[in-house]
């Protein structure tokens, strides 16, 4: 269920449409460092900031206990299916 980082990094960059070569202007690194990065790479935490600020994305540690319920939500897990479409709905109902 839970992918490593750069497999996360990868499935983001193709969900927003990005090829690698397009991260080099993205975030300042050429095409074969972002590559080899997102192949088998140990990124520093600059690196990993600025990949995230390229994918409009934000880093963030997520405790264990709390881990599975984020994906949950993330995922769209049945949980999710509680939640309302518009989340203003109702929201002045009770003031009324």
């Amino acid at each position: 269920m839970e992918k490593s980082l750069l497999q996360q990094i990868k499935k983001r960059r193709l969900m927003l449409g990005f090829k690698q070569h397009d991260m080099m202007m993205r975030i300042g690194v050429s095409r074969q460092q972002y590559q080899r990065l997102e192949a088998k790479g140990n990124p520093q935490l600059s690196t990993l900031e600025l990949i995230a600020e390229g994918l409009n994305s934000e880093l963030m540690l997520i405790p264990k206990e709390k881990a599975l319920a984020v994906i949950a939500v993330l995922e769209g897990a049945q949980e999710r299916k509680n939640l309302s479409d518009d989340p203003w709905q109702g929201i002045l109902d009770d003031a009324l």
